[in-house]
């Protein structure tokens, strides 16, 4: 009989159960008509959002350094370097004459040869003025020649030895003075030609930087040589709308297989005119180059070494994040929170930066609220939800713990409560 009675006291609760479920569905503004069922939900947090462009690029040298060499004018010796030698600055490339030391050399030459040659005609001349003044003739017009009396600036027939004596001595004295100036003269164009000498034995062009000398043109065609400098720098392109978030200055950090440390440094220079002529056809790129920051500790960089690049345009920290896909739409953003009440309600928000699947919350819930992961599901603001029991939380022996009139209290609730 109480097995009978157990099997008819089961059945009679679940057709209560049963009826009253479909009661409370099918009733007019039931609180169960709009009653949601939230399955996953999270939290606000605080959080850093960091908006990137990722890209790759290549490890070039900082700079190239081209020496240049003008034939027309000089004439060239030898190369003192070669390709693949390190130098510094001040090391020497190149030996050179110069075909304009060849032509002051030649100028030189004439002016001293024409000064030997004047000193030589004042020796003469004052050798003659010394003869006539030893002479004490008193027929001086017999002794003087013409020149000697035009340069006196006398008048032998007229004028008494004495005269002719004293203006001798004063021609002499004069003479001897222009002997002594073309005498400093050839030696100072002794000493500039000693000068021309010393330049034109050999002419050295010497390296303005540090670097490693990358090619070499025996043609003597310019760049003659060219210069990287020993500095590593990441080179690569942007697309059009990279560009319109990219800037110089911006941090960036850079991976390689060639180097087990990451690389950091900043953007040092875009170029605003694209790598090729702009076309309907293809895509635009923008050349860009990465500053890379010295480190104490580090390997050698690998010219050519590819690595993948990371651009950070934007970065966030500490401020109310949520997931992107939280958030809805109808005339301005919005999401819904999930009350203490047992409410989802919707709430518009204003956005801040979005990036790496989050999104900024300038206003809107705090951190630590609880909001709604699918609000598709919501049928109606201000809806009750309910979430699924969480069975790794429930514990047998807490129900055990409970009284007969509890268990019964806490049924009934089950079924009843809104």
């Amino acid at each position: 009989m109480s097995g009978k009675w157990k099997i008819a006291a089961v059945s009679i609760a679940s057709i209560v159960l049963i009826t009253v479920n479909l009661y409370l569905i099918e009733k007019k503004e039931s609180k169960v008509e709009r009653t949601v069922f939230v399955e996953n939900w999270t939290k606000v947090k605080k959080d850093t959002i960091t908006d990137t462009i990722q890209t790759n690029g290549v490890i070039k040298p900082v700079e190239e350094y081209d020496i240049y060499f003008d034939a027309k004018k000089n004439d060239f010796k030898k190369f003192l370097v070669k390709e693949g030698d390190a130098i510094t600055a001040g090391s020497s490339l190149f030996e050179y004459t110069t075909t304009e030391l060849d032509a002051l050399k030649a100028n030189l030459e004439a002016e001293k040869t024409a000064a030997e040659g004047e000193m030589a005609g004042i020796e003469e001349y004052i050798g003659k003025l010394r003869s006539y003044q030893g002479t004490g003739t008193s027929e001086p017009e017999a002794a003087i020649d013409e020149s000697v009396e035009k340069n006196l600036n006398i008048d032998i027939t007229t004028s008494s030895s004495d005269l002719i004596k004293s203006n001798i001595e004063q021609e002499m004295y004069k003479q001897e003075l222009e002997k002594n100036r073309l005498d400093e003269k050839v030696k100072m164009l002794d000493a500039k030609l000693s000068s021309v000498e010393e330049q034109s034995s050999a002419i050295v062009t010497t390296s303005e930087a540090d670097g490693v000398v990358k090619n070499i043109n025996k043609n003597l065609n310019n760049p003659i040589i060219s210069i990287v400098s020993t500095n590593m720098a990441i080179e690569g392109d942007f697309s059009e709308e990279e560009m319109k978030k990219a800037e110089v200055g911006m941090t960036i950090k850079a991976s390689s297989s060639d180097s087990k440390k990451a690389l950091k440094g900043t953007i040092g220079r875009i170029h605003s005119y694209p790598a090729e002529e702009p076309s309907l056809k293809k895509d635009n790129r923008f050349p860009f180059q990465a500053l890379i920051e010295p480190e104490k500790e580090t390997e050698p960089l690998l010219v050519g070494s590819k690595v993948n690049l990371t651009v950070i345009t934007n970065e966030k920290a500490g401020v109310p994040s949520i997931p992107i896909e939280a958030v809805q739409y109808q005339k301005q953003p919005y999401i819904y929170k999930l009350t203490n009440k047992g409410h989802v309600d919707k709430h518009y928000i204003t956005k801040g930066l979005k990036a790496e699947g989050k999104q900024e919350i300038i206003k809107g819930p705090s951190v630590g609220d609880v909001i709604l992961l699918e609000p598709n599901a919501v049928v109606k603001n201000h809806s009750y939800f309910i979430t699924p029991i969480q069975f790794e939380k429930v514990k047998a022996g807490t129900y055990k713990k409970f009284t007969s009139r509890e268990k019964v209290r806490y049924l009934l609730l089950g079924i009843l409560e809104k």
